[in-house]
């Protein structure tokens, strides 16, 4: 009967460790932003025409939804360690955007964020190997 007991609150321990309820990730989790800027590596900037148009939408169970531009969609994103992000493939829809549009950059540029920072309220993704970093703001939901 003893060691019954020892091995149902055994089980029941490891049951409770694995059914954690989520948390907010880093402080990104269940967070909604909108581009201010990309600064280039080589210093160039690029802005958007309109902030609304590019936004990323992080949920707290490793999804993220975007929008870049004229087109929306959905991936993943992960914590790879302090301040590390990585981003899953994304599944967007494929309209033509208009010339000007930043859609182009963030699709090739999607795969190359390695890094985040929280600075004065705004979010920095930063791209590897010096790259650049888009800046978002917060978003109202």
């Amino acid at each position: 009967m003893k060691r019954s007991l020892s091995l149902l609150l055994a089980l029941g321990i490891l049951v409770g460790c694995s059914s954690s309820p989520p948390v907010r990730l880093a402080g990104i989790g269940n967070t909604s932003w909108q581009l201010v800027k990309f600064q280039g590596g080589n210093g160039a900037v690029l802005t958007p025409d309109d902030k609304a148009k590019y936004t990323l939408d992080f949920k707290n169970d490793g999804n993220v939804n975007v929008r870049f531009d004229c087109n929306k969609g959905r991936g993943t994103w992960i914590l790879a360690g302090p301040n590390e992000v990585r981003f899953g493939p994304l599944a967007l829809t494929r309209a033509a955007c208009p010339p000007g549009s930043l859609h182009d950059h963030f699709v090739k540029q999607w795969a190359n964020v390695r890094s985040y920072t929280l600075k004065d309220g705004h979010l920095f993704l930063s791209l590897i190997a010096d790259g650049g970093s888009y800046e978002f703001e917060p978003t109202t939901r």
